[in-house]
């Protein structure tokens, strides 16, 4: 099943610069992993995904987890759930999905925990 934790994109021009704002301005914890730079309250399920550059066009930016995604996929697909990428291992090692919504709005899944 797919977990409440969650992250959304924020597209930033500099994403180094915004976690130091996050951190600073309002006391988020911070993270910086090469492109993937978060921020959330410190406790919080969710994180905030400081994205540098822009959005693809029907990219929402909101990013689901699940802790078992190849069941979950499944299960989507039998419920009908349209795909824009199906489920797939990048080469970094995660594991990741694109449903669609009724209106073609791209929403990610992604095998683990924010």
């Amino acid at each position: 099943m797919v977990s409440n934790d969650f992250s959304v994109a924020v597209m930033v021009s500099d994403a180094s610069k915004s976690a130091k704002w996050y951190r600073e301005m309002l006391g988020f914890e911070t993270e910086e992993d090469g492109h993937w730079v978060t921020a959330r309250p410190k406790g919080a399920g969710w994180k905030l995904h400081l994205c540098q550059g822009k959005l693809e066009p029907g990219n929402t930016g909101i990013g689901l987890y699940s802790k078992d995604l190849k069941s979950d996929v499944e299960r989507m697909k039998k419920n009908g759930v349209k795909f824009a990428k199906d489920y797939t291992k990048t080469e970094w090692g995660g594991e990741i999905a694109q449903i669609e919504d009724l209106d073609g709005n791209v929403i990610w899944v992604s095998q683990g925990e924010p």
